[in-house]
Formats: structure tokens, C-alpha cells, sequence
């Protein structure tokens, strides 16, 4: 029997496999990051056999945004969007948990309101991107400037605004909460010490600079309760710039102290993949990987990494995972779950319809037809 197609428990939710959809930024709402048509269209074809969808980074406040057309989870008219996007997949049978994302420094001023991003440190993130949008609709590339390092009031605050996101999650009727904590977005700008330089008790030891992700955490349990809220992180990521001296104890660390906050699971993102891209070098010459990290959290894992059908099953053979996450298969693949059990062909991804656009590379994708 394969591995994939046999039942679990991710907390509380009780899944029929283990092929679950990586949340993947598509860049598709409507005016003011309110899910529309083409997301209810798009999450509703990818829901087969009552398994998980992760869905999007969610923007949780209307001053911190890194893409145009991202969407957001503050106001009730995204709210309300969402709400269809669920409702669309608990009609199929599947279970959906929002992704919760603040992104730091990050985020571009012209989609947050004009205001400039903030970090624990004032510390740019070189050579990283956000996606803006022009008049003619095309989209283009923008460097992020230098953020302002946060007050302890203002962390006080974004820990809060976490919170509200997860109330407006519940309400529209997910399933569970995924804070964001990779790819270089605020909790993981607070964890490492190559971009938190802060003195007071959010930064320095340890214990210190895992405060703020573990707050939001109890933050977002504080709305759903044990075994409805996750973690995403990328123990060997270096997209937007971010690095530490000491990555595997900093990540080990993190992985213990999780087992304190009855998570639904720890999303893990596999060294290959950086951000967007797979990865050719890095700073960290000793990645870390999910089966590392399996000595330490003692929950369920979710491992991502670009992964194919045949490499899933052996990371659940080895018991590195329980779950693995499919993002760019299931951008070209609505029915993934069911090629996969079956044997069909997997239809090439598009890589350059990944962000942005219309209905082109998104919906227009179709199921196997033996």
C-alpha cells in the first residue's frame, strides 16, 4: 500500500491521505486582497479526497505587504471572500487551513499604506524582491528598502493583530491557522541572530529571540485551541537574506519548545528548496532537514520540498514525515491526490504563470481523463 493514501491525524484534523497542498502565492485576488472568483475556482479544483490545503500567505495587516494581489485576512470584505474559498472546499470534502504572514522587511511601502517595513533590527534584506504592479497591469520587481526596527510596544501590537487574523479565520470557516514563519518573513527575522541584533528581551540568547514566534503561537491557540494551529519554518532557508551562527541549534531549539503548544503540525521546509527557487549553494554548509529535526519535535511533520510522487513515499518510509506538502505539482495539477494514487501522468508546472495574471496557468488546468 503506498504510504500517501493512508489516513491521519494532523491535531484535530482527521485526513484520508497524506498529499497535502502547499500553500503557494499566486497573486490572484481582487482589488484590495479579497479572494474572488478565480480563488474560489482555483482552491475548489485542487480539493480531492478529503485531504488538506494550505492556502496562501495571508497578509495579516494592511501595513505589511510584499505582492500585489496577495491577499489579506484584516478587513470583513476579505473576510468574506475567504469564507467562499472554504466553503468551496468543504463542499468537496476537503479540510483548509490560512496561512498567516506578516513579512517584515519585506514589505514594500506602496502596497502597506506608504509606510516603510519593520523588522526586530533596522537590517535591509539585500538582494530580495517584492512584486508591484503597474497601471498597464504588468508586474515588476522592487527591491525592499532598509526597514525601521520595531518598538517593544509595536511587537506587542503585531502579536495582537496576529490574533485578530486568526478570529477572522475562525470566522470564515477554516479549519486550523499556519503562521508563516519562513522565507525570511517577521517571526524568522526575530529567530536568527544574522537579522535580529536587538538587546532587550525579543533579541540576544535563545530563548530571547524564539519570544516573539512562541507569543504568536499562544496568540493564535489563545482563538482555536490545541491541535488547530501550525508552524511553517525553513531551517536551512536563505531567502531574503537571512542567515545565523548557529542554525542547527537555533532551529532544534525552536522544534522543543514547539512540543509545548499542542500544534496540528510542523510545516518543514526542505533544504532544497530556497524561497521561489531550488537551491544550488547556501550559507549553511550543514543543512537541516526534517529527519533532524524529528529527534526534537515529537509531533506531526509536514516536509516540503519540491518533492515527487516516489521521494514522498520514501520520506514517509523513513519516518522523517507524515505528511508532504506538493506546491508547483499542484499548480499544474487540480487532481494531484488522484494522479498520484492511480499512476497518471503529472502535467508540467508553468513556471512563468506562478505570479499574477488571470485565469491562464491557474484554472484552466484539467483533470486526468483515462
Amino acid at each position: 500500500m503506498n504510504a500517501l493514501f493512508t489516513p491521519v491525524m494532523a491535531g484535530k484534523l482527521r485526513l484520508q491521505h497524506r498529499v497535502v497542498m502547499a500553500p503557494t502565492t499566486r497573486m490572484r485576488t481582487d482589488k484590495g486582497g479579497v479572494p474572488g472568483d478565480l480563488m474560489v475556482e482555483y482552491y475548489r479544483q485542487r480539493t480531492s479526497l478529503g485531504g488538506l490545503l494550505i492556502a496562501e500567505a495571508t497578509a495579516i495587516s494592511p501595513f505589511a505587504n510584499a505582492y500585489a494581489d496577495a491577499p489579506g485576512i484584516f478587513n470583513p470584505a476579505q473576510q468574506a471572500g475567504w469564507k467562499r474559498v472554504v466553503d468551496a472546499v468543504h463542499e468537496q470534502g476537503g479540510q483548509i487551513v490560512l496561512q498567516l504572514w506578516h513579512p517584515g522587511r519585506q514589505s514594500l511601502p506602496e502596497l502597506s499604506e506608504g509606510q516603510a517595513p519593520v523588522a526586530p533590527s533596522a537590517l535591509i534584506a539585500q538582494d530580495t524582491y517584492g512584486m508591484v504592479k503597474n497601471e498597464d497591469g504588468t508586474y515588476e520587481g522592487k527591491l525592499f528598502p532598509e526597514p525601521r526596527a520595531l518598538e517593544e510596544r509595536e511587537i506587542v501590537g503585531i502579536i495582537a493583530a496576529f490574533g485578530l487574523a486568526a478570529k477572522r479565520a475562525k470566522a470564515a470557516g477554516f479549519d486550523g491557522v499556519e503562521l508563516h514563519a519562513a522565507n525570511g518573513y517577521l517571526p524568522e527575522q526575530f529567530l536568527l541572530d544574522g537579522s535580529n541584533l536587538r538587546r532587550d528581551k525579543w533579541g540576544g540568547s535563545l530563548a530571547n529571540r524564539t519570544r516573539f514566534l512562541l507569543q504568536v503561537v499562544t496568540a493564535l491557540i489563545d482563538v482555536w485551541g490545541a491541535g488547530r494551529v501550525a508552524v511553517r519554518i525553513s531551517p536551512s532557508g536563505i531567502y531574503g537574506d537571512m542567515r545565523d551562527s548557529d542554525p542547527a541549534s537555533t532551529f532544534c531549539y525552536l522544534a522543543e519548545k514547539l512540543n509545548d503548544s499542542a500544534l496540528a503540525y510542523l510545516h518543514i521546509i526542505e533544504p532544497r528548496i530556497v524561497g521561489p527557487e531550488d537551491r544550488d549553494s547556501g550559507y549553511y554548509a550543514e543543512p537541516i532537514a526534517s529527519h533532524q529535526l524529528r529527534a526534537f519535535y515529537h509531533g506531526t511533520i509536514i516536509a516540503a520540498g519540491g518533492f515527487k510522487p516516489e521521494a514522498a513515499e520514501q520520506m514517509l518510509a523513513a519516518k522523517d514525515a507524515d505528511l508532504i506538502a506538493f506546491g508547483r505539482l499542484f499548480t499544474a495539477n487540480p487532481d494531484l491526490p488522484v494522479r498520484i494514487q492511480y499512476g497518471y501522468p503529472l502535467t508540467p508546472y508553468q513556471r512563468e504563470t506562478f505570479f499574477g495574471g488571470n485565469g491562464h496557468g491557474y484554472i484552466d488546468f484539467p483533470t486526468w481523463q483515462p
